[in-house]
């Protein structure tokens, strides 16, 4: 009997409602989950197959793409071939794992500003992928976040971040990602219990 791990996404209002589920796929040689708008069917051949997250050997740059082909796998080209959605870097520090960890994420631009209608990236080589393009500095339509610097607290002899109360347990899972040029929005990830995360959004 085969066990994976399995993560669900709720949208909490009045009620709950259901988003999204991943599954860590068997066997995968990398950190890499499918995800499905069915919280019952996330198989890769299902109709509520939406797309998947892998990661690179090391678990340091991690890639999302939609449920488009692999073009190293078909012989499709166009719009058959899957989307980069997004890339997240995560870099070491001088502290190696006692200090808070740097992240990078990048995701497609915006190429119509009426329609905010994003760039599709459907890389056939790897040399157009979104991460190889932030490494060659051809970023000129990804738009790229950064997760905000804790501040070394003498009190606690901890880094710390401003949550504004929401922290209900200390964790390095907890991070702020901000976009430089607009530092009124942030999305904050938050560690609630063993295996419950909050995601907020501000703008």
């Amino acid at each position: 009997m085969w066990f994976f791990l399995l993560f669900r996404f709720y949208k909490f209002q009045k009620f709950q409602i259901f988003l999204l589920a991943a599954r860590k796929r068997k066997k995968s040689a990398t950190a890499n989950y499918l995800i499905s708008i069915d919280p019952t069917d996330l198989s890769r051949d299902g109709n509520s197959f939406v797309g998947k997250v892998r990661s690179n050997a090391l678990g340091t740059h991690f890639t999302l793409y939609d449920n488009g082909e692999n073009p190293k796998k078909t012989s499709v080209i166009g719009d058959a071939v899957r989307q980069e959605l997004a890339a997240v870097i995560y870099d070491t520090n001088v502290l190696g794992f006692k200090g808070p960890r740097k992240m990078t994420v990048l995701i497609p631009g915006i190429c119509d500003t009426e329609n905010y209608r994003r760039k599709e990236i459907r890389p056939v080589l790897e040399r157009d992928s979104i991460l190889e393009r932030w490494k060659t500095r051809r970023a000129d339509d990804l738009i790229a976040m950064h997760n905000k610097s804790p501040v070394w607290n003498e009190d606690t002899q901890s880094y710390v971040l401003n949550f504004h109360g929401r922290v209900t347990q200390a964790s390095v899972k907890n991070f702020q990602i901000i976009h430089e040029a607009d530092r009124k929005f942030s999305e904050n990830y938050l560690k609630m219990h063993l295996m419950q995360f909050h995601v907020f959004l501000v703008h």
